[in-house]
């Protein structure tokens, strides 16, 4: 890789930096930084561009504490090999497919003994592809006594898909969720639960725990970190990755490309958000013991809450209760 060329991207990254980034404070200290280490020849015998798109990501999150900064590698391809061999479909065409098979994310969906619900997904995609799929998920949890949602595995996504799935789990009065400041315009855009979503809601009174690890960022900890602060839900887990700011990809040249925050969370309870130190579990676990301690502790409320409340009907649940919770011993352990 020429010097010539790390020089270029190195500017016009600086360039979009200085125009983009939610912070223009910092991303002036960054432009200084990376115009020192290009005098001082730091980058000369770096010849893989991929290890220099690391090595600069690294040095952009340094100074920025801001985790979404995130330069790539990704060379742009010339026009004819997006159809080479007679393929006819697009990019997007590509992307669709894979989120289908995908699932949208949701790889989970479960009423495990006891009848406590079990979601794990793995990305808030746009409710515009994903919704359906959602409404399914959740319509199938509604008439479970307790839910449990694993987002350890959540890289985040689309925050109008946190809205979504959070208006099942509220009662129905409105809820402002979040706002997020926009460094163009100075805006402030604000989201709250829907008016409607399909099919049957959870409601917001029975039992909602949500597993987080370290890998859990972006929308996944707004999700998280949103029904935390109102009381609605119980954190279990590990502290989550820390990253509250809103952005989108930024072409640098031909062959790098880079993901530029242009704004930050605001929530309306605590005035801040988890940027840079991560949503704070309520039970601190690691992620490998996460399930294991909140099916456990619901199980055993659940039980003790029939036990003192019988309700008609409720003795093939006791003993299914009673079931689970013999062969969860190992799972009570942890909690104890």
């Amino acid at each position: 890789m020429e010097r010539q060329t790390q020089e270029e991207t190195i500017l016009s990254l600086s360039t979009l930096l200085i125009q983009n980034y939610v912070f223009p404070d910092i991303a002036h200290r960054m432009q200084v930084e990376f115009t020192q280490r290009l005098n001082n020849n730091e980058y000369e015998e770096m010849t893989d561009p991929a290890t220099f798109a690391k090595t600069i990501t690294s040095q952009l999150q340094n100074t920025s504490k801001d985790k979404h900064l995130n330069v790539r590698y990704n060379p742009q391809k010339p026009p004819a090999e997006d159809y080479a061999e007679g393929r006819d479909v697009v990019p997007e065409d590509h992307f669709m497919t894979m989120i289908q098979l995908d699932n949208y994310g949701f790889t989970r969906i479960e009423r495990l003994q006891g009848n406590i619900g079990l979601l794990e997904f793995h990305a808030f995609m746009s409710p515009e592809h994903a919704a359906e799929t959602a409404a399914s998920a959740m319509t199938f949890l509604a008439n479970t006594s307790c839910l449990i949602i694993d987002i350890r595995k959540n890289f985040g996504g689309d925050p109008h898909m946190v809205a979504f799935l959070t208006t099942y789990l509220l009662d129905p009065a409105p809820k402002h969720l979040n706002s997020f400041y926009l460094r163009k315009n100075e805006e402030i855009k604000q989201f709250w639960t829907l008016p409607y979503v399909p099919g049957k809601k959870f409601g917001g009174s029975k039992p909602l725990y949500i597993l987080t690890s370290n890998r859990t960022f972006s929308a996944a900890e707004e999700f998280a970190y949103n029904l935390q602060t109102m009381g609605r839900a119980i954190i279990v887990g590990e502290r989550t990755g820390g990253g509250a700011h809103p952005g989108g990809f930024h072409r640098i040249n031909k062959d790098f490309e880079v993901f530029i925050p242009f704004g930050r969370a605001i929530n309306p309870i605590t005035q801040t958000n988890w940027e840079g130190v991560g949503v704070t579990p309520d039970i601190e676990v690691p992620q490998d013991h996460a399930f294991e301690v909140a099916y456990t502790t619901l199980l055993q409320s659940e039980h003790k809450r029939i036990s003192e409340n019988p309700i008609p009907g409720g003795k093939r649940l006791m003993d299914e209760l009673q079931r689970a919770i013999r062969n969860n011993t190992n799972a009570a352990s942890i909690v104890g």
